[in-house]
Order: C-alpha cells, then structure tokens, then sequence
C-alpha cells in the first residue's frame, strides 16, 4: 500500500521537526517544502506555526506563499493548520496591532482573556492538556475526520491568542479554559484547523493526524 503524502509548509516559523515525525510515525511520506508548485501539486497540505501572527503573514508574503495558499481551496485539496498556523486562516487578528490573515475562515484573532469568568487572573498562556467539547453546531461532520473523537479527549495547548469564527457552524470542537470558550478545532469544507498540537497529543494527537491523512 502506498504511504499517504502530506506536504508540511516550511516558512521557517515552528519547529516542523516534530511534526514531520509525528506524520511519518502515522506512515506518512512528508516533503517540507515553500515550493509553489509543490505546495499546488500535493495530496494534501498542513500550515503549521508558532510565535507571532504577524511575523508568520511576513514569512508567507516574502516566500510569495499568500497566494498559493490560498489557491489550496479552489483546487480542493485538504489543509489542515496547527495552532498558529489554525489563526492564520483566518481574516484578521490583533495581536501587536491588527494584521490581516489568508482569509479563508472568516472570523478573527483575539486575545485569551486574562481572567477568568468569575474574575479571578488567568494564567497566559493557556499551556498544558485541556478536553474538547462538541460544538452545538456539529451536524453533518459525522463520519468524518471528527467521527471518532469522543468528548473529553485531551490534547495538548499553548497558545495566548484564540480564534473566533464569524459563523458558528465553522466552530467544530471547543474547549474551556477559565470558563471561557476557545475554539479547540475549526474547518470549513476541506479546510480544518486545531489550536492544539497533535504532534504533542499522544495517541489522541496522532489518531487526528490518521484522519487527516487518510480522508
């Protein structure tokens, strides 16, 4: 049987070393690369990123990987971005300022809030294992790249910056985090993202990764 191929966008934001070798420990033939005609041509695509919003728009722009990105959709093949690289689908965020994102979500990205609901400090980031909780809009995901995870699965987090989809449909998973709700996961079409880090997530983490190469 032929491994699935995945490439791993290589901006020089993250530590894709991580992620290559949780994609290969799911049998997967990864190519990192910021080739465009790579990029275009792949089974699939993960936008990975950590760090700064604006910093990561500034690597893809000088790269010329704005566009190409953005192309992913129109040529339906699946993209999946991990935690920073979740925020960059989207239209905006404010973090150091406003900077516009890829645009291909639409919705922005705002800060954790630094206390709890019941206003007590919160720490920042949100670091370390939360749970997922089913989105009330979850209809027609069923069989799916989500089909097989159950509520309370915990997966891995760091992150100070959250996103909020404008339409709540695209909001898949959600977790809680000072009584506060963050999208844990989004998608839209074939176009998913997850503030978590599944290359950190244990079997959990590398069971999303399964789906996601196998869909």
């Amino acid at each position: 049987m032929d491994k699935p191929q995945v490439v791993v966008i290589d901006y020089g934001v993250g530590n894709l070393l991580s992620v290559q070798r949780a994609l290969e420990h799911c049998g997967a033939h990864v190519i990192l690369s910021s080739d465009p005609d790579q990029i275009l041509s792949a089974n699939r695509v993960i936008l990975p990123g950590v760090g700064a919003f604006s910093s990561a728009m500034q690597a893809l722009e000088r790269l010329g990987l704005v566009d190409v990105i953005r192309k992913l959709v129109d040529l339906n093949i699946p993209l999946l971005g991990i935690c920073l690289g979740m925020q960059l689908l989207f239209e905006e965020s404010e973090e150091f300022g406003i900077t516009s994102g890829l645009g291909l979500i639409p919705g922005r990205v705002i800060a954790v809030p630094s206390e709890t609901t019941s206003g007590d400090l919160l720490k920042i980031p949100h670091t370390g294992w939360n749970s997922l909780l089913l989105s009330n809009d979850l209809v027609g995901w069923h069989g799916s790249l989500f089909n097989y995870i159950q509520n309370l699965d915990s997966l891995y987090f760091l992150h100070s910056y959250m996103s909020v989809p404008s339409n709540p449909a695209h909001r898949i998973f959600d977790c809680l985090y000072g009584g506060h709700t963050i999208s844990a996961v989004v998608g839209f079409n074939k176009i998913i993202g997850c503030q978590f880090h599944p290359e950190k997530s244990g079997e959990v983490g590398l069971a999303f990764l399964r789906k996601f190469l196998t869909q």
